[in-house]
């Protein structure tokens, strides 16, 4: 499924672009909490945007959001980092290991913060916004590009498994599959979205489920240890071809809301 920095992505640069209301931003953060928390992992993200540090009482999304706005901040990008594959991130520090560990951030290019977003208890996720170490220059990816890829990834694996012979039906994956679709969060995405762009994401998506069931016969499962290998192996090329389809829809559709609301008189 998509994420919170997505989510977050989206709707906070709707809102900076002035295309959405901050409380729609807050409504769109409840998929995935019930409760959000923003805390300053460093001295200066604490001191430039006015949050408490980590440790202290926490802030609200409410603050950050007038923190991005008082400051400045223009449209903010998604990175979707995974291990061997730190692209967007911009070298290390506290912040790209933070996302590291994540699996997924939200950068904000103008301001030279980033935030990482972590479950700390049920319904209550943290934000830590941090400094980010060096200036970025934010990966772009043409979305055309990314689902192109998504497809070629799709045959290759498929292909690649097939030869393996360790690919196999599994009874009652089909229904495996339609409930891990349905246990998705139910998203909603600020008025004028690109068309194509959610597109990719349900793709993406459903993509991203059949990995998942995938994964179950990996070591401790019905498969030798090398099969699993052989398969994860296989696997790989399409893992990074759903992060790659996310990452280009998600800030491709920052970039199109963000020029309407340009347009606007």
């Amino acid at each position: 499924m998509c994420c919170p920095s997505a989510t977050l992505t989206v709707w906070a640069s709707a809102w900076l672009s002035g295309a959405a209301a901050s409380d729609d931003v807050l409504d769109a953060l409840l998929a995935w909490g019930d409760a959000h928390e923003v805390v300053a992992a460093d001295a200066e993200a604490a001191v430039t945007l006015d949050l408490p540090l980590a440790g202290d009482f926490p802030g609200t999304p409410v603050q950050l959001l007038a923190a991005l706005r008082a400051h400045g901040a223009g449209p903010a990008r998604l990175v979707l980092p995974a291990s061997g594959d730190p692209r967007g991130l911009g070298g290390g520090g506290p912040f790209t290991e933070a996302a590291m560990r994540a699996g997924e951030a939200v950068l904000l290019p103008g301001l030279g913060f980033g935030l990482v977003p972590v479950p700390i208890a049920e319904g209550l996720v943290r934000w830590s916004v941090h400094k980010v170490a060096v200036p970025l220059s934010p990966d772009y990816v043409a979305l055309n590009e990314a689902e192109h890829g998504l497809t070629d990834a799709i045959r290759d694996s498929a292909g690649a498994l097939q030869a393996l012979d360790v690919a196999r039906d599994r009874p009652g994956v089909r229904a495996e599959l339609a409930a891990k679709l349905r246990a998705r969060p139910r998203l909603n995405w600020p008025a004028g979205t690109p068309g194509r762009a959610l597109r990719v994401l349900q793709r993406a998506d459903e993509v991203g489920a059949i990995l998942a069931i995938a994964e179950i016969d990996e070591p401790g499962g019905a498969l030798s240890s090398s099969a699993a290998v052989r398969r994860a192996d296989a696997l790989r090329p399409l893992r990074t071809a759903v992060r790659t389809a996310r990452h280009a829809a998600i800030n491709e559709a920052v970039r199109l809301l963000t020029e309407q609301a340009d347009r606007q008189p």
